[in-house]
C-alpha cells in the first residue's frame, strides 16, 4: 500500500455512503477519536467491546456501490470511522474478487468462464468481447455510460449458462443477471443498450405435488407474506413453540437431517451442542455464499420461497437460544438479495421477527450480510472471519463453531437447504422424515443440474436416486451426443465415467469413494468437451480462489496447475508419467496439511480424470 495515499480525503458523496451505513459521526468527532457501538443491535448483540470492526465490509460495499470503486479517501474515511488500521483495511478490501481499490467506470460486466458456461458457449462470448472492445478492463465509451469487462468464475448461474452480471454503480446502484446470454446481449450491455435482465429460476419440477423443498417455487409469490401462509407458512413455527425447544431438537436429531453443504454433519446434534452452552449470546448463521462451480440450489430457494428460510432460521434460533441471525449471502446473488431483504422487512413488519414473536416471549431478528467474492468464505470459520470484518480466512479447529463461532460465542451454521428441511421436519415429525431415503442418508436431497442436459436446473429427488435418474429427469444429453464423463460435486468433487450411471447418491457410496455429493452438483459433459482444458479451468480456479493463509494449498495449488499445463501443452520435464506422479503427490499433501477443505479437495476432481477417465492416456 503507497503510504502517501493516507492523506487522501473521501468526497461529499463517499462520506455519505459510509455515513448511510455507520450513522452520522458523533458530536465533536473529527476523525481521530474511537467511536463507540452506540445503536441498540450492537449493543445487544454482546460484542460492543469490539466496537464495529463488523461493520467494515457493509460500509466498503456502500461505496463501492455508490462509486463503482474504493478510493483511497473513502478507505481513509472508514477505517477512521470504524478505528482500524488502514493497512489492514487495505488487506481485508484485496481480498475480495467484488471490491476495486483501481478507478473503475460506472458500469462493469462480468462474464463467467467457469464449467457450466465454458460447456455452453462462454468463450466463443468472450472472444466476441475481445475482439469488438479489447482485452478486459478495457474502458469503453465515458461518462455515465464507460463501461468494462471481466471474466469471472461461477456466477452460480449454471442452469441458465451462458451468464454475465452487469453492475451499476450510482444512486441509486443497481446489479443484474444476464442469463442465458446471448453475443448479441452482451456486446448490447457493454454499450448501454436494453438487455433482459433477472430471469426467473428453473426448477423443471414445478407443480409436482410430490415436492417438498421445492412445492411453493413458481406457484407462491415470493413477495407476498399472505400467499406463503396460504401454502402452509408459519405452521411449522407454530408447532415449535407447542414442542418447546428441546423437542425442536429432538424431533432434529430423531430425523438423521445431515448437513446439505457437504460435510454431512448431524444437524440435531450441532442444534444440541449450541443449545447448552453456557456463554452467551449465541448466534445464528445461514451460509448462502455457495460459490462451487455448478452449484445453485440455495440461490433458487432464496429467489422463489425466501419465507421459508426466514421461517426455518426463527425456528433455528428459537430452539438454540439464538437472539441475532445472519445470511451470509454471496455478492454474485443479486436477485435473491432483493427477494431476501423484501421478505425480512415484511415479515418484521407483521410480526415474524423482532420482539415477541407472534406473541410469544421469544425475540429474534435477521440480517444480510453480502459476501464480495470469495469461494473460502463458504467454508464455515471465513464466514465468521468475514462478518467480524476480516479477510475470509479459515480458523483453525478446535474451538468448533459450537463452542466458539462468530465473534468468539457459540454459533449454529447451517445453508439454505438443510434450514428449510427443518419445516417438514417440525410439522411431520423426525421420525416420518428419517424413513425417507436409507439408513443415513434421510429425507429429500436437491440436485443442481447443469452441462450438457435437455432441461439443466434444480431437481428434488429422495436419497439414493442414481446418477442415471437424474440425467432422465433432466433429459438426457440433447441432440443424440454421447456423454463423456458427469461432474459430481463440483470443481472440488470427481468426475464419474458414463459406465457408472447406477451409482446411488448417498452418504454410504460418498463413504465406499463411488462419489462425493459435495453442495449437490451434477454437471454432464458430452463428447465435444476438451477434457484437459477443462481440467485446466479447476485447477487455475482453486489457484485463484485459495486464500493463501496455509502453504500446501498457497504453493501447492500453483504447482498442480503448473504440472497440469506441461502436460496439457506437451513440455513435461519427465514425461506424462513423471508429471501426473507430482500431480498426485500435489494432491495427498493438500489433503494431509491443509487448513480447510479448499485445499483438501483442490485435486480431487482432476486425479479421479486421471484415474477413471483415462485423462492424458490412463
Amino acid at each position: 500500500m503507497d503510504l502517501r495515499l493516507l492523506d487522501a480525503e473521501a468526497t461529499a458523496a463517499e462520506r455519505a455512503a459510509v455515513d448511510h451505513v455507520l450513522g452520522p459521526p458523533l458530536s465533536g468527532w473529527e476523525g481521530g477519536e474511537r467511536e463507540v457501538a452506540v445503536d441498540g443491535r450492537v449493543a445487544a448483540g454482546g460484542h460492543d467491546a469490539r466496537g464495529r470492526r463488523h461493520l467494515l465490509l457493509p460500509a466498503f460495499h456502500a461505496v463501492q456501490k455508490r462509486i463503482g470503486w474504493i478510493s483511497p479517501g473513502a478507505l481513509n474515511y472508514v477505517c477512521k470511522r470504524l478505528t482500524v488500521p488502514p493497512s489492514d483495511a487495505y488487506g481485508v478490501a484485496t481480498f475480495y474478487a467484488l471490491f476495486s481499490i483501481d478507478p473503475q467506470p460506472p458500469r462493469v460486466v462480468h462474464v463467467c468462464e467457469d464449467l457450466a458456461c465454458l460447456c455452453n458457449g462462454a468463450e466463443s462470448l468472450l472472444a466476441k468481447l475481445e475482439e469488438r472492445f479489447g482485452p478486459e478492463g478495457t474502458v469503453v465509451a465515458a461518462g455515465e455510460s464507460a463501461c468494462t469487462w471481466y471474466r469471472s468464475p461461477c456466477l452460480g448461474q449454471c442452469d441458465r449458462a451462458p451468464a454475465a452480471m452487469l453492475t451499476r454503480a450510482g444512486d441509486p446502484a443497481t446489479e443484474h443477471v444476464l442469463a442465458p446470454v446471448t453475443t448479441r446481449d452482451l456486446l448490447a450491455a457493454v454499450e448501454a443498450a436494453e438487455v433482459s435482465v433477472d430471469p426467473p429460476a428453473t426448477v423443471p419440477q414445478q407443480g409436482d405435488p410430490a415436492l417438498r423443498l421445492l412445492r411453493r417455487i413458481g406457484v407462491v409469490d415470493p413477495s407476498s407474506l399472505d400467499d406463503y401462509r396460504a401454502h402452509g407458512g408459519y405452521q411449522a413455527l407454530r408447532r415449535a413453540f407447542e414442542l418447546g425447544p428441546e423437542g425442536v431438537v429432538r424431533e432434529l436429531v430423531d430425523s438423521k437431517l445431515t448437513g446439505r453443504g457437504g460435510a454431512a454433519f448431524s444437524t440435531g446434534r450441532k442444534w444440541e451442542a449450541v443449545a447448552r452452552q453456557p456463554a452467551m449470546p449465541h448466534y445464528l448463521i445461514c451460509n448462502a455464499d455457495e460459490s462451487e462451480p455448478g452449484t445453485f440450489k440455495d440461490r433458487v430457494l432464496l429467489e422463489g420461497d425466501p419465507f421459508a428460510v426466514i421461517e426455518a432460521m426463527t425456528i433455528a434460533a428459537y430452539a438454540t437460544n439464538c437472539a441475532y441471525g445472519y445470511v451470509y449471502l454471496r455478492g454474485e446473488y443479486p436477485q435473491a438479495h432483493t427477494a431476501l431483504e423484501a421478505a425480512l422487512a415484511e415479515a418484521r413488519g407483521r410480526g415474524f421477527l423482532g420482539e415477541g414473536i407472534l406473541g410469544h416471549g421469544f425475540s429474534f431478528d435477521i440480517e444480510v450480510r453480502k459476501g464480495a467474492g470469495a469461494y473460502i468464505c463458504g467454508e464455515e470459520t471465513a464466514i465468521f472471519n468475514s462478518i467480524e470484518g476480516y479477510r475470509g480466512e479459515p480458523r483453525n479447529k478446535p474451538p468448533f463453531p459450537v463452542v466458539e463461532g462468530v465473534f468468539r460465542r457459540p454459533t449454529v451454521i447451517n445453508n439454505v437447504e438443510t434450514l428449510v428441511n427443518v419445516l417438514d421436519i417440525v410439522l411431520g415429525g423426525g421420525p416420518a422424515f428419517a424413513a425417507i431415503g436409507s439408513d443415513d442418508s434421510t429425507g429429500p436431497k436437491l440436485f443442481c443440474v447443469s452441462g450438457h442436459v435437455e432441461r439443466p436446473g434444480v431437481y428434488e429427488v429422495d436419497f439414493g436416486a442414481t446418477l442415471r435418474d437424474l440425467l432422465e429427469l433432466a433429459g438426457g444429453v440433447p441432440a443424440g451426443r454421447a456423454l463423456q464423463a458427469v461432474l459430481v460435486g463440483g470443481a472440488a468433487g470427481r468426475f464419474v465415467h458414463p459406465d457408472d450411471l447406477g451409482v446411488p447418491l448417498t452418504l454410504e457410496a460418498q463413504r465406499a469413494g463411488r462419489v462425493i455429493l459435495g453442495s449437490g452438483v451434477i454437471m454432464a459433459l458430452d463428447e465435444t468437451v476438451d477434457l484437459p482444458r477443462l481440467l485446466m479451468r479447476i485447477a487455475a480456479f482453486f489457484r485463484d480462489e485459495s486464500c493463501g493463509q496455509c502453504v500446501p494449498c498457497r504453493v501447492g495449488t500453483v504447482r498442480q496447475e503448473e504440472a497440469l499445463a506441461r502436460v496439457v501443452n506437451g513440455t513435461e520435464r519427465n514425461g506424462v508419467g513423471g508429471e501426473l506422479a507430482l500431480i498426485a503427490e500435489l494432491g495427498q499433501c493438500m489433503r494431509d496439511a491443509s487448513i480447510c477443505g479448499l485445499g483438501q479437495t483442490a485435486s480431487s476432481a482432476i486425479e479421479s480424470a486421471i484415474e477413471h477417465l483415462g485423462a492424458f492416456g490412463r
